[in-house]
């Protein structure tokens, strides 16, 4: 890619977008909507004689054309077993386009609503259909994508945050104590799991992701798809304290298991997967500092008190990671 592509990138403009869907034979309306996402540029996109589409700018150096492909691959697979996610269109027998320096991809356009996690129905049937992307995931490895693990999130998150010179020179002895007792317990974590094999994975699988629409449900944006345990595709979904935690994650399972086994020593994880998105999360929002949406986004990120509350936030996790799992009777 051309040196200035973060440039252009960030600079987007809307004769780009429409350009870009126009090159493939669609015809735009004008008609555009910014959807809700920072990492990568996404819109809806009217069209003068069809439904919407949506399409989606890939950030510059965040994937390999390589990466992008094994994600379209694994949703175009996925859906092929008739999982509902929304998988990009192929468009001339391609799914990755180029214009210019810019990397899209287009996609159906599928509305509705965050899934209530009050609902017990529905978090059964988001069991199965984990499940299902699980029993595809566990057919193959992506050689591409990188895991979700200690080393990743954990170690590269925070040796970026001291190196880049975000945490306060103050702070960055009580960082460093919490971190070396973090990664011991996330260590501790995994081998009271066993060290349980890595698949295919979703990899961001949050309510956000999820799209409900009167009984149907969409899964949305793989962009995050990674090599990792079983478990990382389900415990975002539990919320609350234990009490209410103990019910979503049983109806969850009871989902989940009418397609695919479960190692309840996964539970395990929970606290220690929370960890480590808790590091990459701050990281994340770090490396991407000098792109002016994530500062009008995100005006509370590098400031004492953020970084006060990030560490007192590990803290509360090293004790997190320490205590019983939660609990599942198979």
């Amino acid at each position: 890619m051309p040196a200035d592509s973060s440039l252009a990138y960030q600079d987007l403009q809307p004769e780009d977008i429409l350009g870009a869907v126009e090159s493939l034979g669609f015809r735009p309306d004008g008609r555009l909507l910014a959807l809700n996402s920072y990492e990568n540029r996404v819109y809806r996109v009217g069209l003068e004689d069809a439904a919407p589409l949506v399409v989606k700018f890939y950030r510059p150096g965040r994937w390999t054309d390589a990466a992008i492909l094994e994600e379209h691959e694994f949703a175009a697979e996925l859906a092929a077993d008739g999982v509902p996610v929304v998988d990009a269109l192929r468009v001339a027998g391609q799914t990755l386009q180029h214009r210019g320096e810019f990397r899209f991809a287009v996609y159906p356009c599928h509305g509705g609503r965050a899934p209530e996690l009050d609902d017990m129905q529905l978090l059964r049937q988001l069991g199965r259909l984990v499940a299902r992307i699980h029993l595809r995931g566990a057919t193959g490895d992506f050689d591409a994508r990188p895991h979700i693990d200690l080393a990743s999130f954990g170690n590269a998150s925070s040796r970026y945050l001291l190196e880049a010179g975000f945490i306060p020179a103050e702070l960055q002895p009580a960082y460093a104590s919490t971190c070396d007792d973090l990664f011991a317990g996330i260590q501790a974590c995994y081998e009271r799991a066993d060290h349980p094999r890595h698949i295919r994975l979703h990899g961001d699988f949050h309510p956000g992701n999820v799209l409900v629409r009167d009984d149907r449900v969409h899964i949305v944006d793989l962009d995050d798809a990674r090599m990792g345990p079983v478990v990382q595709d389900l415990w975002m979904f539990l919320s609350g304290p234990r009490s209410e935690q103990t019910p979503q994650l049983e109806e969850l399972l009871r989902g989940y298991t009418e397609f695919a086994r479960f190692d309840a020593r996964q539970l395990h994880l929970v606290e220690a997967l929370r960890t480590l998105r808790i590091l990459h999360y701050a990281a994340w929002l770090a490396r991407r500092w000098t792109d002016p949406a994530f500062r009008i986004a995100f005006p509370w990120f590098n400031s004492n008190r953020y970084w006060d509350e990030h560490i007192l936030s590990l803290r509360e996790q090293v004790a997190a990671m320490q205590e019983e799992p939660l609990q599942w009777l198979e």
